[in-house]
């Protein structure tokens, strides 16, 4: 009888709102390993989230990030210390270098995944002493990994190129293959009349996401409302934005969600939106997770013309994919989608068909064996 793996799955964020997370979870599970996780928020009032594989520390973000990132690193050292497993998972580049330290003491399997292109996020574009660190760690640490996971191959290709590995596996961000179990009822719940074209963005609220782009659109299409799900940062930058364009009444703030419910909140709109701007490298290479979801949820998608999501959309006739250097292109898109509602049918239609290729457990498949170390 095969001894069960053991998985410790370590990440800076709320595990119990991160897909990637989850499925994994899910998955790993379902080939008879057994998984703790650790990870933390900073959102939640409460105290911290303990069960039998997942735990969630409560942190505080006050004025001084230095007393954040102690804590953080305080509480990840103590739970890694105290684990003991076959294959450790540091899910995002501030868990990586603690994980990688004591997977090593282990003589365990160790496997980054570089969700994003960390040293080129937007963030850093202005702050040259933050990146240059940034890519100092992440250069230090990634060529200690046993397999870096990324999620497109865009990503692969930039960062075996750029740290001179060759040691990466693409698992995109795929939704499970599932059906809405109670569809919410966004018309009744915000008063929306039927008239009304719903459009939807979900993920964080962070600079070059689209959102102030769709927000200075609503005032041109006036039959249309924004629900946003999710929290962020740049939250309350959005509601001031909003209220000062006098479209308060139309954008709604609806939070986060669990991934096991947010399909039933995803199929309640008309249009999903990922319009994510090109400013920097980390987002021109974009093929986010909210993507697959509006698929999943059938919901005709439009994106920006970034070529990994330009390349999904346009392949399997989901939506479209725009250029971002003419904002008018936005309002025209979706002036002529309100007026040409076959055209959001056909759209839906090609979502369920997509939906059959582009799922959790078809993408899972691809990488089992290799996670599992199995021949």
């Amino acid at each position: 009888m095969k001894r069960q793996k053991k998985i410790c799955i370590a990440f800076l964020g709320n595990a119990l709102h991160d897909s990637r997370i989850v499925n994994l979870s899910n998955s790993l599970k379902e080939d008879g390993c057994k998984i703790s996780v650790i990870s933390f928020d900073w959102f939640i009032s409460t105290e911290d989230y303990l069960d039998e594989e997942i735990k969630i520390f409560r942190l505080s973000k006050g004025r001084i990030s230095l007393f954040f990132y102690l804590k953080f690193a305080m509480i990840l050292i103590r739970e890694l210390i105290n684990s003991k497993a076959d294959i450790y998972f540091a899910e995002d580049l501030y868990t990586l270098p603690f994980v990688t330290a004591i997977a090593k003491i282990r003589k365990a399997k160790v496997y980054y995944n570089s969700r994003e292109l960390y040293a080129f996020l937007g963030g850093l574009r202005n702050r040259p002493w933050l990146q240059s660190l940034v890519k100092n760690v992440e250069k230090y640490f990634i060529r200690k990994v046993d397999i870096v996971l990324t999620t497109g191959e865009m990503d692969s290709r930039f960062l075996e190129k750029y740290y001179a590995i060759n040691n990466t596996l693409v698992i995109r961000n795929i939704p499970l293959y599932q059906n809405p179990g109670s569809k919410i009822d966004f018309r009744k719940r915000y008063n929306i009349g039927d008239d009304n074209l719903i459009l939807l963005y979900q993920g964080v609220l962070l600079e070059g996401r689209g959102v102030p782009l769709i927000i200075k659109s609503l005032t041109k299409l006036p039959q249309m409302v924004l629900i946003l799900l999710g929290g962020g940062e740049q939250k309350n930058n959005f509601q001031k934005m909003a209220d000062d364009l006098n479209v308060s009444d139309r954008v709604i703030f609806a939070g986060t969600i669990n991934q096991q419910e947010l399909i039933n909140y995803t199929t309640a709109a008309d249009v999903g939106l990922s319009l994510i701007e090109n400013i920097s490298v980390s987002y021109y290479h974009a093929l986010p997770n909210k993507l697959f979801e509006y698929i999943m949820a059938e919901l005709p998608v439009l994106c920006s013309d970034l070529p990994q999501m330009k390349q999904i959309v346009d392949s399997f006739h989901v939506g479209e994919s725009i250029s971002l250097a003419d904002e008018n292109n936005i309002i025209k898109t979706l002036k002529n989608w309100n007026g040409n509602r076959e055209l959001l049918l056909s759209y839906k239609e090609n979502c369920k068909k997509a939906a059959k290729i582009l799922n959790w457990q078809e993408e899972y498949k691809w990488v089992r064996n290799i996670l599992l170390d199995l021949d």
